[in-house]
C-alpha cells in the first residue's frame, strides 16, 4: 500500500502529491513528488534528485519542500520506506545511481 505525506488542502487542490509508491523495492529509496503531470524523485538517502527525471527544488512549491524537509516528516518518510522495503533500507550502504 502506498504512503502519502499529508498536505494541506490548498496544496492538494493545486495538484501536489508526495508519496512512497508500492512495488518499488528494487529502486533506490526515494519519495515521489507530483504536481499534475510533472514528477520528481527525491532520494531518501541523500536528499538529492534522482535521474530520471532529475529536477531541482526551484520547481517545487516552497511549502511542499518545507513539508518534505521538516525533520519529523523526513524521518517518517525514511521510516516508512524501511517498513515497506526492509530488504532495501534507507540506511543501506549500497551506492545509489543518481545519474
Amino acid at each position: 500500500m502506498p504512503f502519502s505525506l499529508p498536505l494541506p488542502k490548498r496544496l492538494r487542490n493545486q495538484g501536489w502529491k508526495v508519496k512512497i509508491q508500492d512495488k518499488e523495492r528494487l529502486e533506490p529509496p526515494h519519495v515521489t513528488v507530483w504536481h499534475g503531470e510533472d514528477m520528481w524523485r527525491i532520494s531518501l538517502r541523500t536528499g538529492g534528485f534522482l535521474v530520471p527525471p532529475g529536477g531541482g527544488w526551484k520547481v517545487i512549491d516552497t511549502e511542499v519542500r518545507d513539508l518534505i524537509e521538516d525533520e519529523d516528516n523526513w524521518r517518517e518518510l525514511r521510516d516508512t520506506w524501511d517498513e515497506m522495503y526492509p530488504s532495501n533500507p534507507v540506511s543501506s550502504t549500497k551506492e545509489e545511481d543518481d545519474g
